[in-house]
């Protein structure tokens, strides 16, 4: 403990008194005595005490009734019965009510001095664990959630609502709008928050590795297979698995990801142990589950289970008030990454911002500030150092112009992609003569390197 433990006796025998002051304070403590029940309380209003030593038996009040006036006034005091041979029973009814332990008089001090020992480290792990658990908490407020437009209120409730809940939840959106970031929120605010949660990208992975990654897998399992790996539903255990990109998952990991959150058992791949897990899923997707459940490529019985409790993550287009306080929390954040004092967004600049469209919502939002912030120069961010798709003459077309979403949401991705048009192409899920026809056509520039 942090100074020197403080020590309370209190025992109306005055050489039991005199003795234990002795002892202890020889230890090293900080002693205290106190004569009878009464004299105890008074001592207990002027200071806290690390360790209390009770004598049971006591004129008026006894070592009883003071301990439950004891935990009134501090719940999370740490108290040590004395007591004779005849009042054992007493003692053990104490420890029952809250007491630490209890010593039998005559008191052999070698072994109260343990107990007192052991006592103490036992309060300082409480105090670690209970500071660590408020450190917890407190981070937990701390997401990286930002936004204070009215739809935003309604995510922030609806976390509110099922993160005390044991419910799966489903958060679907549009990619970049958060969807990880409102899964971990509803994580810290949770009764599992103590406990680890662990993310799957779905759709990064092929099936069998896909598999693997989840279930684990035994030594000699499969080509490669040279030891025995834990999966993330072991690694989620009292906590929470996030699969994110649901919607990605072949019919056959989807059978057994069913069975798995129904009985929450399975075994590993290539093993025959049964693996008992407990944890909460939360799920992500920007797919029409329901389509593809209409069309027999995603279970019927695995979208009931996993669609329990939705929560929708509004597109940035749609909430244009978050456009700014999204934009200065990025230049703060950036600010101090990056130790530049770039600390905030001409009106100009602004303006631009927030009448772009973001195709790549709040991650391509980061994006542009970051870029910004980079080539940037204080005290802030002008309109020439926005990516240009913003900053296009002709970018700001009628509202409802199919040709002005599909213009930008090019431009976005093929800055995104430092204009590699191969990899581009297969983002936009066109070949690269239709990509290269759609540059010329809306005029696309590849921007100067530098």
């Amino acid at each position: 403990m942090n100074g020197t433990p403080a020590l309370l006796v209190v025992d109306d025998e005055q050489v039991v008194r005199d003795s234990l002051s002795k002892w202890f304070r020889e230890d090293g403590f900080l002693v205290g005595t106190a004569a009878s029940a009464a004299e105890a309380l008074s001592q207990l209003q002027g200071r806290k005490w690390d360790i209390l030593l009770l004598d049971i038996k006591m004129p008026g009040m006894d070592g009883m009734e003071l301990q439950q006036r004891i935990k009134e006034i501090d719940s999370n005091a740490t108290i040590i019965f004395i007591t004779a041979h005849a009042t054992v029973d007493t003692a053990v009814k104490a420890l029952k009510e809250g007491a630490f332990d209890y010593v039998t008089k005559p008191v052999d001090p070698d072994y109260l001095s343990h107990l007192v020992t052991n006592a103490l480290k036992q309060r300082n792990l409480a105090n670690e664990n209970l500071k660590l658990k408020e450190q917890i908490t407190e981070f937990s407020k701390a997401d990286d959630i930002v936004g204070d437009s009215a739809q935003m209120q309604k995510v922030y409730d609806l976390i509110q609502t099922v993160a005390k809940t044991e419910t799966t939840v489903m958060i679907r959106g549009e990619s970049g709008t958060g969807k990880e970031l409102i899964a971990r929120a509803i994580h810290s605010n949770s009764s599992r928050r103590y406990f680890p949660i662990v993310a799957v990208n779905c759709g990064a992975m092929a099936e069998g590795v896909l598999e693997s990654e989840l279930f684990g897998h035994e030594r000699g399992a499969f080509t490669g297979a040279q030891y025995r790996r834990k999966g993330k539903l072991e690694l989620s255990d009292g906590g929470t698995l996030f699969l994110d990109e649901i919607g990605n998952i072949d019919m056959k990991t989807q059978m057994d990801l069913l069975r798995v959150i129904e009985t929450k058992q399975f075994t590993r791949v290539g093993g025959n142990d049964i693996i008992k897990v407990d944890f909460r899923v939360i799920c992500a997707t920007n797919k029409d589950l329901e389509k593809a459940v209409a069309e027999g490529s995603f279970r019927e019985d695995l979208y009931y289970r996993l669609n329990v409790f939705s929560v929708f993550i509004p597109p940035l287009r749609e909430r244009k008030g978050d456009i700014p306080v999204l934009a200065n929390y990025f230049v703060q954040k950036y600010m101090r990454v990056m130790g530049k004092q770039i600390t905030s967004i001409a009106p100009e600049a602004m303006d631009t911002i927030v009448r772009y469209n973001w195709p790549g919502n709040v991650r391509e939002l980061e994006n542009a500030i970051e870029r910004a912030m980079v080539v940037g120069k204080p005290p802030s961010i002008k309109p020439e150092d926005l990516p240009y798709q913003l900053t296009e003459k002709n970018h700001v077309l009628p509202a409802g112009s199919l040709a002005s979403m599909e213009k930008a949401h090019i431009a976005s991705v093929l800055d995104q992609n430092r204009w590699n048009i191969s990899r581009s192409a297969e983002i936009l899920q066109i070949d690269r003569v239709t990509l290269y026809n759609k540059i010329e056509k809306y005029g696309l520039k590849k921007p100067n390197a530098g």
